[in-house]
């Protein structure tokens, strides 16, 4: 390791303070710290002075994404081979998967990067390392065949418009990865809906039908899976978000980590079994009818209370305020799902919604401790008067 940090220290030097390639510095010593922990602290500031960087944080959080994105690769493969009735090993599930996947991987990071490195060189601040996640969630929740300009297209709006415009890492309103998904979705809604999006290869050939679970119940037909195929996540759905079993694993990485809140998790859960009970009981279509139990484990609704509702910069910070962000997340997905037919997927708007009022949420959870705190002083002042 000595020899790789000569060696980069050698190469860092025309980038240097008052060196020819110092306006370029940025994105060196990104690649430096990428592979090394910096060598240097906070020096001022109310900061939390830990071992930790926020690279090593995101770090964290791509490998809680690993296995729900393994299964996503094979998943695709299985859906396209199954789909077909043809043959197939798990190598030729997940090689065909990989080939669909990782291209779409790699346009995500390569358009990302190259607007995150050129506002910082612009800027003249280091590169934020958020992007490490956002780059690998945007395939992720993806439908598998988006044509790979339209993720190009996506990623640069939800970085330029999402995220540089309220001025980069930890000052996004909105998560960047669900805005990427929003954009396209209403940019190009006949390759984010409909019956054969989910599958690979599936829209010139008449005999797949890739709908999804919620697709089906909107339109008042049952999808015909069992419990266990909902769970384990061999059912069409974006990418990564068909496998509740892998993204528990992801959310016990999180939670173990002290990454993830799982007080939005569990609030998130909350919220939804809440109304799913409640819809349950009127039963007017299919949708209400669905029990709730297998609500939390259909759509992306598991992915996106664990990786999206939790994202440190647009969720609730207070821990009252993650409570109650998490429960009307989960409420507000399953109320979408049932009430709009034409979008039976909630998850993505109902935490883009509550990303906006995360703030609120907040400020209205600190006013209320000060209340309380004003009127135990009173009450103290009182009794020792």
């Amino acid at each position: 390791m000595s020899f790789l940090r000569n060696k980069l220290d050698q190469l860092k030097k025309p980038f240097g303070k008052g060196e020819k390639w110092e306006k370029f510095a940025p994105a060196v010593n990104a690649f430096d710290t990428f592979l090394f922990v910096p060598n240097h602290t906070t020096k001022k500031g109310a900061h939390i002075r830990d071992a930790v960087d926020l690279k090593r944080t995101m770090i964290t959080v791509v490998i809680a994404l690993l296995p729900a994105l393994i299964y996503g690769i094979y998943n695709t493969g299985y859906q396209h081979f199954t789909q077909l009735g043809e043959s197939f090993t798990f190598m030729d599930a997940f090689l065909h998967g990989a080939a669909k996947i990782v291209p779409m991987i790699v346009v995500s990071y390569v358009v990302g990067l190259a607007i995150e490195f050129a506002f910082a060189i612009y800027r003249g601040h280091e590169v934020n390392e958020g992007y490490l996640v956002t780059g690998l969630l945007i395939p992720m929740i993806m439908p598998v065949d988006i044509p790979l300009w339209m993720v190009a297209v996506s990623v640069a709006f939800a970085v330029l418009i999402g995220k540089e415009a309220f001025g980069g890492t930890g000052m996004n309103i909105l998560n960047p990865a669900l805005t990427a998904r929003a954009f396209a979705f209403f940019a190009y809604p006949t390759y984010m809906s409909g019956n054969k999006v989910w599958v690979s290869e599936a829209t010139n050939v008449d005999a797949i039908s890739g709908e999804t679970i919620l697709g089906s119940l909107a339109a008042g037909r049952d999808a015909g899976y069992d419990m266990w195929s909902m769970f384990a996540g061999s059912i069409p759905g974006s990418i990564a978000e068909t496998s509740t079993l892998w993204i528990l694993v992801g959310a016990a990485i999180l939670i173990l980590t002290g990454v993830g809140s799982w007080r939005i998790m569990i609030g998130g859960i909350i919220g939804a079994a809440f109304m799913g009970l409640l819809f349950n009981l009127w039963g007017v279509n299919a949708l209400m009818s669905f029990p709730w139990y297998q609500h939390l484990m259909v759509g992306g609704f598991a992915f996106g209370i664990v990786f999206m509702a939790t994202d440190p910069v647009s969720a609730a910070q207070t821990f009252k305020g993650k409570w109650i962000y998490g429960i009307l997340v989960g409420i507000f997905c399953i109320m979408i799902r049932v009430f709009n037919p034409a979008y039976p997927e909630g998850v993505m708007l109902a935490i883009l919604l509550m990303n906006v009022f995360a703030p609120t949420i907040d400020h209205y959870v600190i006013e209320a401790n000060v209340k309380r705190r004003k009127k135990r002083l009173e009450a103290a002042k009182v009794k020792t008067a």
